[in-house]
């Protein structure tokens, strides 16, 4: 049945590629979307501690305990100054690095000063990574791994080592990593300023969705989405449309009743002709609390990002600070 929810592209696409950076029409591997590391302890071996540590590490360093991986430290990084923080969720099946291939965001947060991780979720009894998002994604085989715990714990290691801004912790994710950037706003919103969640979604039940405060959502999916239907849908378990997605955090944040289109569009599918995706934000918001829509129209699940995708996603999340 998972076959048939999640359309897997052969990895080896990536692997013999030498341009892993996102430039329209990338072969990225896999329905970015799964865990890597055997284990998959809820903590991962993070250590305790708060953001803006401001250690004397000033080069990459490896975090995350029993799923490692290694933080990259921007070239300019000084201690004395508060860095935003930025994780990438893969989707099912895929790993950290092939998200990041896909993606192509490590070069773009070195040259804007961000730490960036993009660690792995865990492996199921059918040998594909996930995480535990919602009941709708990923966690097919009843593991209940603590992955809301897990990423908490290596935004607080992390932190002890760099100097974390607090007020620029932001998540982004496709699939399965986009229901678990919506699950780490909904579980940690005094923590989380910003998520971008290309094809994934929050919970089906708003009550589910314990957020203390209002978060800055950008929600990105396209309309022709085979896989995680732009309407809503099920897998195991129903999830929400896009429009309902960013419909309940308006409301947590106090918005307008309905978003905006904006008579500008962008181009950041590569296998759609010309500018596809259309731009409807919120008006009214709580003060610092932006939530939005991008539609891909014609897009499916795995679209070609071009490089103004991965760079309009980092700008977005770097112009959103917790209030």
């Amino acid at each position: 049945m998972r076959a048939h929810l999640f359309a897997i592209l052969p990895l080896a696409l990536l692997a013999c590629s030498d341009d892993t950076t996102a430039s329209g029409g990338s072969g990225a591997g896999g329905d970015p979307a799964g865990g890597g590391a055997e284990g998959g302890a809820a903590q991962g071996g993070a250590a305790e501690g708060g953001a803006g540590g401001g250690s004397p590490i000033t080069g990459d360093f490896v975090a995350g305990g029993e799923r490692p991986v290694t933080v990259q430290v921007p070239d300019g990084y000084d201690p004395e100054v508060p860095a935003p923080l930025m994780i990438l969720l893969h989707g099912y099946s895929a790993t950290g690095a092939i998200q990041e291939a896909y993606f192509g965001l490590g070069p773009i947060a070195n040259e804007q000063g961000v730490v960036y991780a993009n660690p792995d979720g865990t492996v199921d009894a059918t040998g594909e990574n996930f995480w535990n998002a919602t009941e709708a994604c990923c966690d097919f085989g009843g593991t209940d791994v603590d992955d809301s715990a897990y990423l908490l714990g290596l935004v607080d290691e992390i932190a002890s080592k760099v100097n974390v801004d607090p007020k620029r912790v932001y998540f982004i994710g496709h699939s399965n990593g986009g229901f678990m950037s919506h699950r780490m706003a909904c579980d940690h919103a005094g923590r989380v300023a910003a998520i971008v969640s290309l094809a994934g979604a929050t919970f089906i039940d708003p009550f589910d969705c314990g957020a203390s405060e209002p978060v800055s959502v950008l929600q990105i999916h396209g309309d022709a989405d085979e896989t995680i239907l732009y309407e809503g849908g099920t897998t195991t378990q129903p999830y929400p449309s896009a429009a309902e997605t960013v419909a309940f955090w308006a409301g947590r944040a106090g918005c307008d009743g309905e978003p905006v289109i904006d008579p500008v569009t962008l181009d950041l599918d590569g296998d759609v002709p010309g500018a596809e995706t259309t731009v409807a934000d919120f008006s009214g918001c709580d003060a610092g609390v932006d939530v939005s829509l991008w539609t891909l129209v014609g897009g499916a699940h795995v679209p070609a990002v071009t490089p103004a995708f991965s760079e309009g996603v980092v700008a977005w999340l770097l112009a959103h600070e917790k209030p």
